[in-house]
């Protein structure tokens, strides 16, 4: 399994919106930047990650599932752009913010701290497990 944080504007696609789409989940649709969709296109079913806040909040909220491998995104008819689909898993206990992520040592050399404009990002398994400690949840 590897893992993965997907970045949202909650005035677009939110936690809750993500949720209420239950166990078939929604197209991580609109992505267009080459690096996000490459990341894309190597996630399993069964993968899972951070869903992420951007704007005002900038934290973790939730973890999800891919639960369809890379495909046509819907929102365009241009080939060059694929998607995955990802479900809700659980919201994690505590948010975790950027800034608290920026300041653990443990994760100076994570994607979001380096590139925190990147919509679809990998995260190592180290670093899974200790924002997963951070927000007090479990996999």
């Amino acid at each position: 399994m590897r893992y993965w944080l997907f970045k949202s504007e909650p005035s677009t696609w939110g936690w809750d919106q993500q949720v209420a789409k239950g166990d078939v989940g929604e197209e991580w649709d609109g992505v267009r930047n080459y690096q996000a969709r490459n990341f894309m296109r190597e996630m399993a079913v069964g993968d899972r990650g951070f869903f992420y806040h951007s704007q005002k909040e900038r934290a973790v909220v939730g973890i999800v599932e891919v639960c369809a491998e890379a495909h046509p995104d819907s929102t365009t008819d241009d080939d060059r752009w694929e998607c995955v689909d990802i479900k809700a898993i659980a919201p994690v206990k505590t948010p975790v913010t950027l800034d608290m992520i920026k300041t653990d040592p443990r994760l100076t050399d994570m994607v979001l701290v380096k590139n925190s404009r990147l919509s679809v990002q990998p995260v190592t398994e180290d670093e899974w497990q200790i924002i997963l400690e951070m927000s007090g949840s479990q996999s």
